[in-house]
């Protein structure tokens, strides 16, 4: 009686637990990326050192396939895969965030600045 009694509570917990897999995909869609000063400390001090290692690594490993891919005529391929991958995961996405890319908030800063300065340069302009 043991024995069936633990493999029927074994059995509603994987059940409980596959149900609420779908629940945690659904959450990591719904990420914000305006990340909180821990995220950007971790992501500073873990992730992106980890993302140099891991870039340098791939280079590394690419350099050792590349006579081996250049036969095969995938070497870009490789490339993209060992070296790009990591590189853009590491270089190319704001401190703390999780999705890779340019967000443009530092651009859009940047234009309204300028737009600034244009308009107090046409109301007092310098003589």
């Amino acid at each position: 009686m043991r024995i069936i009694a633990k493999v029927r509570r074994t059995t509603v917990a994987l059940m409980v637990s596959c149900m609420l897999v779908p629940q945690v995909v659904w959450a990591q869609e719904a990420i914000d990326e305006s990340p909180n000063e821990w995220a950007m400390v971790g992501d500073l001090l873990v992730a992106r050192p980890i993302g140099v290692v891991l870039t340098v690594g791939g280079a590394a490993v690419w350099l050792v396939s590349l006579p081996f891919t250049l036969l095969a005529g995938n070497a870009s391929e490789a490339a993209g895969t060992l070296i790009g991958g990591p590189a853009e995961t590491t270089f190319m996405r704001c401190l703390g965030c999780r999705d890779t890319g340019y967000t443009g908030k530092d651009a859009e800063a940047i234009r309204r600045q300028n737009e600034k300065e244009a308009v107090a340069e046409a109301e007092y302009p310098e003589s």
